[in-house]
């Protein structure tokens, strides 16, 4: 009998089915696949709420990034919460570089036709040199300098014919625009951008041509920004950036008086259109763009 019970309990080869009511292991009746499909269904749809609940990603809409959350612990075991370390630290510390490159272009101490390499100036920035081939290549899109494989990046050569263009294609865009704005912008909002004036002739007057292009630009997109087309202010900030690079075998970089006399045309633009005055107006944003 004990071995009759055991082969019950295992399932005998025989054709007699084993006896599940004798057998010292209970095994559970299978549910039929139709059962099994709907309980899966329904778990599923459970499921899918629950993730809803929770803002968890479902199959219906794209997941949404959230920030990580600690699991909870006892309080005894609880560490001390860190500062959060900004995300942008990094594309910080580029910009930064950015600009200071775009300032030695101005004030021609990246001398143009020289190469220079990421490490040796990421070692002169005093950071490595990631932030600075990243920087660099920012300035090989606008035009500034050129890849050269296995060296660094080559200063671009630019010629008077480049800068006499940039200025026709400057005086195109941004002297009807000023025209029509002297039509119907305000004295107020012109009073605004004095202050932005007043810093180019103070930069001016210490003759520092980086600082100068800086505030020169800054005035230009302030007076193109009331227009409201961001496009245009865009792509004449790019070609203003492009105009102030150094030249080769072109004149020599405006001195003090120069940029004295620039600035002084901002200051005169802006009473010219603060008293509507548009012959004014006119003979005096298209000197300036000959002068450029």
């Amino acid at each position: 009998m004990e071995q009759a019970g055991s082969l019950s309990a295992r399932g005998s080869t025989g054709s007699a089915a084993p006896d599940i009511r004798t057998a010292s292991v209970r095994v559970p009746a299978q549910a039929r696949a139709a059962d099994v499909e709907r309980e899966r269904g329904v778990a599923s749809d459970e499921s899918r709420s629950a993730a809803g609940a929770r803002g968890e990603h479902t199959h219906s809409e794209p997941p949404i990034p959230h920030p990580r959350v600690e699991s909870a612990r006892p309080v005894e075991a609880a560490r001390p919460v860190e500062a959060a370390r900004p995300v942008v630290q990094r594309a910080s510390v580029r910009g930064q570089i950015l600009d200071a490159l775009r300032t030695a272009l101005v004030a021609g101490e990246l001398a143009p036709g020289q190469v220079y390499s990421a490490p040796v100036l990421g070692e002169r920035f005093g950071v490595s040199a990631t932030p600075v081939r990243e920087a660099m290549q920012q300035l090989a899109l606008e035009g500034a300098v050129e890849v050269v494989p296995n060296r660094g990046f080559r200063v671009v050569r630019r010629g008077t014919r480049e800068l006499a263009e940039l200025a026709e294609i400057r005086a195109l865009l941004e002297v009807p625009v000023v025209l029509r704005l002297a039509r119907t912008v305000p004295a107020a909002r012109w009073a605004e951008l004095r202050p932005l004036a007043e810093a180019a002739a103070r930069a001016a007057s210490a003759g520092c041509r980086a600082t100068y292009a800086e505030c020169d630009r800054a005035f230009h997109h302030a007076m193109l920004a009331l227009a409201g087309n961001d496009q245009l202010v865009q792509i004449a900030d790019d070609l203003h950036r492009r105009a102030q690079w150094p030249l080769v075998g072109g004149p020599v970089p405006r001195g003090r008086a120069d940029l004295m006399a620039d600035a002084a045309e901002h200051l005169a633009l802006l009473d010219a259109l603060t008293a509507q005055d548009l012959p004014a107006v006119q003979s005096l944003v298209r000197e300036h763009f000959a002068d450029d």
